[in-house]
């Protein structure tokens, strides 16, 4: 009899998910022991983020089922009800494709709500990215219920490995891989600087900069206030060229949206974008100076081009980050301090020493290596680990 390849669905619900999921996807397709099943859903079905499962497509990839879930709503309430409808959608697909394995990444609503869905169909759940920690969203807690509910866990440094463990998971069970966004930079062939900036329709400066903000999610009604003294740091920045990619589909996002479109309006310096997709972002990481805002790319890629990241606020607040990364608070003194200590020549020769934490590449052929050998029987009952007593 010949023996079944393991079933592996992965699952995707925006563009920045599929970024670091892309090469795992791609090794999962090209494996002889393993069949790939993909899910799409949240952001990447809506027309308001871009429809990047179009990016999706036209990578090559088969997508398996589809699944709308996200509601034209971005107050707690319309969230709230989404991961409803996912629990819905994804119990069926589920019971419908009967995969060996989820395969998920990160913190966000939407794939909480499958793992809800496959915790209770009894599939095992291999988690990515585990252990981090986000003190500023909701995403925080979400993480650590995905790791309670997962089987497998790949984690991209040792201080999230151990945070994983604290949690109570089994060490045999948790692999110390890398970071995912890293192998981004080293498969795709990035833009150069002409070409890019064909791509874009959009000519740069000597100075360039790029942004992008999300919601603060633990914060009512704080995330516009906060982008409110990013944008007005920002105009101070006329010699630069600037370019925004849009909030995701997060509470408030509408709101931080609708600013960046009336900034852009009135800035000839600057452009804004929906979606760049991953080979435009990367490239832009690459030839700009310094990336503002407070997204976790500036914190896991950014370092790996050596350039400089301005984290504002608390989102990322707690992750590991290389001595690129300048914290700031989200005032506008504070915005221009951190500009000032980018172009200072101190600053500038430090970037050329710097080494990212999340490592050098090579997390995505890891995992499938370890999918195509573990033995998934059995998998599904998990023991607490208890860490040794200490005494304080």
């Amino acid at each position: 009899m010949v023996k079944e390849n393991k079933k592996i669905c992965v699952i995707t619900g925006t563009r920045a998910d599929y970024g670091l999921l892309r090469w795992v996807i791609d090794g999962l397709d090209k494996s002889n022991k393993l069949k790939l099943q993909l899910i799409v859903t949240g952001m990447h079905l809506s027309p308001e983020y871009g429809m990047t499962i179009n990016e999706i497509k036209k990578d090559g990839y088969k997508v398996t089922k589809i699944l709308e879930m996200l509601l034209s709503s971005d107050t707690p309430s319309g969230i709230s009800k989404s991961i409803g409808l996912g629990i819905i959608g994804f119990a069926d697909i589920f019971h419908s494709l009967k995969p060996d394995l989820i395969v998920v990444l990160g913190d966000r609503y939407e794939i909480l709500s499958a793992c809800i869905a496959a915790m209770t169909a009894r599939i095992p759940i291999a988690h990515l990215h585990g252990g981090e920690t986000t003190e500023g969203v909701i995403d925080e807690a979400i993480r650590h219920s995905i790791t309670k509910m997962s089987h497998l866990h790949f984690v991209a440094t040792n201080e999230y490995k151990k945070r994983v463990i604290q949690l109570g998971e089994d060490p045999e069970h948790i692999f110390q891989v890398g970071g995912l966004g890293i192998d981004n930079i080293k498969n795709l062939n990035l833009l150069d600087k002409k070409e890019l900036e064909r791509a874009l329709n959009f000519k740069f400066a000597e100075k360039n900069l790029l942004v992008t903000f999300h919601p603060e999610t633990l914060q009512k009604m704080k995330s516009g206030v906060q982008l409110d003294a990013l944008l007005t740091a920002l105009k101070t920045q006329s010699d630069s060229k600037i370019i925004f990619t849009m909030p995701n589909a997060d509470t408030e996002s509408r709101i931080l949206a609708s600013k960046i479109r009336n900034f852009c309006d009135k800035s000839p310096n600057t452009k804004f974008f929906t979606s760049l997709g991953q080979l435009k972002y990367l490239s832009c990481l690459k030839h700009v100076d310094a990336v503002i805002g407070n997204s976790s790319s500036g914190l896991i890629e950014m370092p790996s081009f050596k350039k400089a990241t301005i984290n504002i606020g608390e989102r990322q607040k707690g992750r590991i980050s290389a001595q690129s990364v300048i914290h700031c608070k989200a005032d506008q003194i504070a915005i221009l301090g951190a500009l000032k200590k980018v172009y200072s020549s101190k600053f500038q020769e430090s970037l050329l020493e710097i080494k990212n934490p999340y490592g050098e590449g090579g997390a995505s052929k890891k995992i499938i290596n370890i999918l195509e050998k573990i033995d998934l029987k059995d998998l599904i009952k998990k023991k607490f680990f208890n860490l040794s007593v200490i005494n304080y």
